[in-house]
């Protein structure tokens, strides 16, 4: 049994499953809370070894597996990614205050602007590897999947894969929202507490900031999204509200899609339960999923040129232009 902390438990966690024990990982926080539910007030290593086989009995959390490799061609590059693009803020901004004196020294004013430049050329470098790696990997019918809806690139797509594992670790869409934190929390009690519901800042912030920025781009040309945020805009909404329910609708759909394997259709309905023979042999009749456009960089290449056209590539919130 051990916590997730930090990047520490990875190598202990990949070296006891290999070793043919059964590995359990689970969030700090939980472990936490449930210590508070303890009649215990002293924290010891000995203590908390203790907790967390107590912790472990009672829970009996899912043993835990080494992701595949894809996971790790994704997550090194989405981290080094961010890495990059919070160092070429820092950097624009430290070019910006220095302009602002009357006197300018050119040397550093160049040595800033190359180092820009270079910051530029590997952020580029990472993508094109990230559209590579989602093309060629194991996850490529599902990043063709992904990038199909209007608004989500290959970035947001890499995010969602990555963290979610390709949606198993999510086994509903409400789990996939939940997991994005784009869920309000209720808080009632009695008759007397009614809190207005909200954020709570639960959930994975990284997909959660991904999402938020690619509904920004689909909550203009999607057209599914679109007519759902004005609509809630209309019934007078406030615009981060709105936002934030267009996001957990599109984590829906991008949870059904990657989990049926369909391709996003503007036009689908849902299909009523009396549909007649006739409308179930038309839908028999339309092109299988081998038919479909095939997984290739250029295929994504449409949707990531529209993301990072339209601020949804996700970002430090200090980095507001695309790459």
């Amino acid at each position: 049994m051990l916590e997730a902390t930090g990047n520490y438990w990875v190598a202990l966690a990949v070296t006891l499953h290999h070793a043919g024990y059964a590995v359990a990982v689970c969030n700090p926080s939980q472990v936490h809370n449930f210590a508070k539910s303890l009649p215990r007030r002293d924290k010891t290593d000995h203590l908390d070894a203790q907790l967390l086989t107590i912790f472990a009995v009672e829970r009996q959390p899912t043993p835990w597996t080494p992701p595949p490799g894809v996971y790790h061609e994704l997550r090194q590059r989405l981290v080094a990614r961010d890495g990059f693009i919070a160092m070429r803020t820092q950097a624009r901004n430290q070019r910006h205050a220095l302009m602002q004196w009357p006197v300018v020294i050119r040397s550093v004013q160049t040595q800033l602007d190359e180092l820009i430049a270079d910051l530029d050329a590997r952020i580029s470098t990472l993508d094109h590897e990230i559209v590579t790696a989602l093309a060629d990997g194991a996850w490529a019918t599902s990043a063709a999947v992904l990038t199909s809806i209007t608004g989500i690139g290959p970035i947001t797509t890499a995010w969602l894969l990555m963290t979610t594992l390709n949606f198993t670790l999510c086994p509903t869409p409400e789990a996939a929202a939940a997991y994005a934190g784009v869920v309000p929390r209720a808080y009632e009690s009695g008759s007397s507490v009614r809190a207005r519901k909200r954020l709570t800042g639960g959930g994975n912030q990284r997909v959660r900031s991904a999402l938020y920025l690619a509904t920004m781009s689909a909550a203009r040309f999607n057209p599914v999204i679109r007519a759902f945020y004005q609509r809630l805009r209309a019934a007078g909404k406030p615009m981060k509200v709105a936002r934030i329910a267009a996001a957990r609708k599109l984590m829906h759909i991008a949870w059904a899609l990657v989990t049926k394997q369909e391709y996003f259709n503007p036009t689908y309905t849902r299909v009523d339960q009396s549909a007649t023979m006739a409308d179930v042999g038309s839908r028999a009749a339309q092109p299988s999923r081998s038919d479909r456009r095939p997984v290739t960089p250029t295929s994504m290449n449409s949707n990531h040129a529209r993301e990072r056209g339209n601020a949804c590539c996700p970002m430090p919130s200090g980095e507001r232009s695309a790459p």
